[in-house]
């Protein structure tokens, strides 16, 4: 934005001469520096052409509310389906569209309402010192006035309240999408509880084909998943909480505690496959040592005392999973987790 000087094609330069310990500028008109003459534009000489320009600008920042506005009504109705990449792209594409529709709406009618419609008059401007004196101080007041008078925001109502329902709406969608990313609970909750209950079935990862004890052999370790799993629609998520090792060991060598006891089954034991540090999948068994191992950070485990922490960045033993069978010789979970899976950072004390 520029100024035009009293002689229209003149303009007024300041001399940055500072009296002497006083602050004070003074000031004498010279020379045009090198400006072309102003001309004016069709809105300063049409009252019709400044009127519709205000509407146009007035329309940009009305499309920037209808698209922030959009962008959260997308959001809501158009979800992402876990699984569903169809569902990704549809909200994706929508809440991009209306988040671009709300940025641009502002950028372009903030332009148009510069060039069509604020003063394009050059001015030149001498560099002073941080702290002005009072009358400095005063012509700063001033030019605040003029940049006022200039832009029209005091009297172009039409434009002044589109844009500031423009910039109140803009940053809405973010806000919307931002808060959907913490949980919906407190994290003790949500992880405290997985799919497993009471005669579910252990199945095979990923195939979900249910597994018999007498499958399990000495030394093998199979990656189980609850039966049904596969036929949510949430099946990523769950996995996520609920996947599980399951290993035979000599009944002898397991040392379970009195409350532990009655867990396995003739030696078979399982336990959470989600590491208690980081939440990496804990998928490395030692058969000699009867160890787990977290390929993140090393964190491991050990079967024979209750997958207890004996090496690695891990603060707690996974949790276990009490099994048993079922009357035609599959293993079946007698309950969910009694603990929080995942990472220790998720536990709340109460």
């Amino acid at each position: 934005m520029a100024e035009q000087g009293a002689s229209g094609s003149d303009v007024q330069k300041y001399d940055a001469s500072v009296s002497a310990g006083t602050g004070v500028v003074t000031s004498d008109r010279i020379d045009n520096p090198g400006f072309e003459p102003f001309r004016a534009r069709v809105s300063e000489l049409d009252s019709k052409k400044e009127k519709a320009n205000e509407r146009r600008v007035a329309m940009m920042f009305g499309l920037s509310m209808v698209g922030s506005v959009a962008a959260i009504v997308a959001y809501i109705i158009f979800p992402i389906v876990p699984g569903d990449p169809g569902s990704v792209r549809t909200n994706t594409f929508l809440l991009g569209l209306g988040l671009a529709l709300g940025l641009f709406g502002i950028g372009f009618g903030a332009v148009h309402w510069a060039k069509a419609l604020m003063d394009g008059h050059d001015l030149v401007e001498f560099r002073h010192g941080t702290r002005g004196s009072d009358t400095t101080r005063a012509k700063a007041v001033e030019v605040f006035h003029l940049g006022n008078k200039e832009s029209g925001i005091g009297r172009r109502t039409i434009i002044r309240n589109t844009l500031i329902g423009a910039l109140v709406l803009f940053p809405l969608p973010g806000i919307v999408v931002f808060r959907d990313l913490a949980p919906a609970a407190d994290p003790n909750d949500q992880l405290r509880h997985t799919v497993w209950k009471k005669g579910t079935r252990l199945t095979k990862d990923p195939s979900g084909v249910p597994i018999k004890a007498s499958e399990v052999t000495l030394g093998s370790v199979f990656h189980v998943i609850p039966d049904g799993l596969n036929d949510r629609q949430d099946k990523l998520e769950q996995k996520a909480k609920a996947a599980v090792l399951l290993m035979r060991l000599r009944p002898e060598d397991l040392h379970a505690s009195k409350e532990r006891e009655g867990w396995s089954y003739k030696g078979i034991v399982a336990y959470s496959k989600i590491c208690t540090h980081v939440g990496c999948p804990v998928a490395l068994y030692e058969q000699q040592t009867h160890h787990l191992l977290c390929p993140c950070h090393q964190s491991q485990f050990d079967i024979t005392h209750e997958a207890e922490v004996i090496f690695g960045p891990a603060k707690r033993p996974l949790p276990q999973l009490p099994i048993a069978i079922d009357s035609e010789g599959y293993l079946v979970a007698q309950s969910d987790f009694h603990e929080p899976v995942g990472p220790s950072f998720w536990e709340r004390e109460h």
